[in-house]
């Protein structure tokens, strides 16, 4: 249960009261930095980002407190929670995709020429979770058409003729989409050979 001050701030809150937002901030703000900085690290540069998207998403549902269900502060760090909850998955993809990186950089392009036809590939290449999370992250950087082609070309297996058929359009047409999409594929997962590069040159400046 809240007390009568909380209840009245809440109040304010859903009015959207100007006085009452800000009182609210000047309240938590810094309770929600410690917080999810003990979380994160006091060091995280993302801890500002992940306190700025708490009080906007608070901004965003401030009707769903229920005063029944327990005070403002319960609120906020349930909400604050789930923000420190999504940026941990976001930096665990970001750490497999370095790592992924990583590989790639240390395969001197082979994983390219065998994606490219010009050179076999081994099983221990196709198989590595590494090349799943290239292709993958590749993938959803590609315009959705391209990327369902080349999904439904390469992963699925479906011939020319059954994506002419499934796309209402002719054989010549996909083969020469299939051919941008894979000039497309190639740009964009050549890229992730030289971001190890990349970060390496950002911590030495």
């Amino acid at each position: 249960m809240i007390d009568e001050r909380e209840r009245d701030l809440a109040l304010g809150l859903r009015q959207g009261k100007t006085d009452a937002w800000r009182t609210f901030h000047d309240a938590y703000a810094e309770r929600v930095w410690w917080s999810v900085a003990r979380v994160l690290g006091p060091g995280s540069p993302d801890v500002a980002d992940v306190v700025q998207g708490t009080f906007m998403a608070a901004a965003q549902s401030v009707r769903t407190f229920n005063p029944r269900r327990g005070t403002l502060w319960f609120w906020l760090w349930g909400i604050a929670r789930r923000y420190v909850a999504l940026h941990l998955r976001k930096q665990k993809r970001q750490d497999q995709l370095m790592q992924a990186a990583q590989w790639l950089a240390a395969g001197n392009g082979q994983a390219l020429r065998c994606l490219e036809g010009r050179e076999a590939a081994p099983p221990e290449l196709t198989e590595a979770a590494e090349l799943a999370t290239l292709i993958r992250a590749t993938l959803v950087e590609l315009p959705p058409d391209y990327a369902m082609l080349l999904t439904a070309r390469y992963l699925e297996g479906k011939s020319e003729q059954q994506l002419a058929a499934q796309e209402e359009s002719t054989v010549p047409a996909i083969r020469s989409k299939l051919a941008r999409a894979r000039r497309a594929f190639r740009r964009v997962f050549g890229k992730y050979a030289t971001l190890v590069a990349d970060e390496s040159g950002k911590r030495k400046t």
